[in-house]
């Protein structure tokens, strides 16, 4: 049994329905919406959000419809901002296979993207989850704007490490905290249960993106791109941040400039890695991440023990310790 099949036990039921029901919502009339919806489902992830409400909503209460009201919606706004994503980052691949956007075209992945989107607020507005609404627009404004920082931040690749911070909280964090927000209220309507739910999210959602941006620093062979992806496309995370923050002005400015040119070596990337790690930047990033990843477990620690209570803090050590 693999480490999320043992996550997804004490919702496995709960986790079967889901796919049915989600599967009766990417449908339409339209044969090419229907086409490529039929696409998007047969290529989908892990499911991580889906399965971060169920487990939220079962710790503090009984699953009920709203839950599967908020998986489907969180999961209906996640594959929206990945179509969307391939769009700005002009991605021709995405878990492996073509995007939407080529084997279509960018317009057609844009309207798939809005329809997905506003079929999650329509069946919110059906079920009348308003409160879910609430929390789920505020995500995609807190999701737009920290793609907007970062994209200007980029320009000029003045990142801080307290502009990263703000970028990933909104970027990665924002619909995380929604999964664990949403979860909570659709079993109960109790705000301060609801807002500790949001800031396990919003821990394990920091956690999770750094972890991310160290594996862009990784060579394990499983994440299907070859270390320095980030490099080539001028992000900069917070590994490198902060191994620039700890060199001299002619070595950052060295380094800066590799970062910036359009065309980077191997021999290039393989020296930005290697002075990334030099300079401490990997061992800081692991650290800042554990911080983040024990605030997430000390938040499940307010509970009794339970098989759900195990299971969440089995998520949160995989979002930590995962090679892909």
């Amino acid at each position: 049994m693999s480490v999320l099949d043992k996550i997804k036990n004490p919702v496995e039921k709960e986790m079967a329905e889901f796919e049915a029901y989600f599967s009766r919502t990417m449908r339409s009339d339209i044969p090419l919406l229907n086409i490529i919806l039929n696409y998007i489902l047969r290529r989908k992830g892990k499911q991580m959000r889906p399965l971060l409400v169920f487990l939220t909503a079962k710790l503090n209460g009984n699953i009920s419809e709203a839950t599967f009201v908020a998986a489907t919606f969180i999961e209906l706004l996640h594959t929206a901002s990945l179509v969307h994503d391939d769009v700005v980052d002009d991605a021709g691949e995405r878990r492996g296979s073509l995007s939407v956007n080529a084997l279509w075209n960018s317009k057609i992945a844009v309207l798939v993207g809005d329809y997905m989107l506003s079929k999650g607020m329509l069946i919110s507005v059906e079920k009348s989850r308003f409160d879910m609404l609430e929390i789920v627009s505020e995500a995609v404004k807190s999701m737009s704007e920290g793609e907007l920082l970062q994209l200007q931040k980029s320009r000029k690749l003045n990142i801080t490490e307290n502009d990263y911070f703000r970028i990933i909280l909104r970027k990665t964090a924002a619909l995380i905290a929604a999964c664990t927000a949403c979860g909570a209220r659709s079993v109960t309507d109790n705000p301060d249960t609801i807002q500790l739910m949001k800031e396990f999210g919003e821990n394990i959602g920091i956690a999770f993106q750094i972890r991310d941006d160290l594996l862009d620093y990784e060579s394990t062979g499983l994440t299907g791109k070859a270390p320095g992806n980030d490099i080539k496309e001028k992000k900069i995370t917070l590994p490198l941040i902060y191994a620039l923050e700890q060199s001299s002005y002619l070595k950052r400015r060295h380094i800066l400039g590799i970062v910036k040119s359009k065309k980077k070596s191997k021999t290039e990337i393989t020296e930005v890695i290697s002075f990334v790690s030099e300079y401490g930047g990997m061992d800081y990033a692991e650290t800042k991440m554990n911080q983040y990843r024990d605030k997430a477990l000390a938040i499940l620690d307010s509970y009794a023990d339970s098989e759900i209570k195990s299971s969440l803090k089995e998520f949160v050590l995989y979002t930590t310790a995962r090679k892909k």
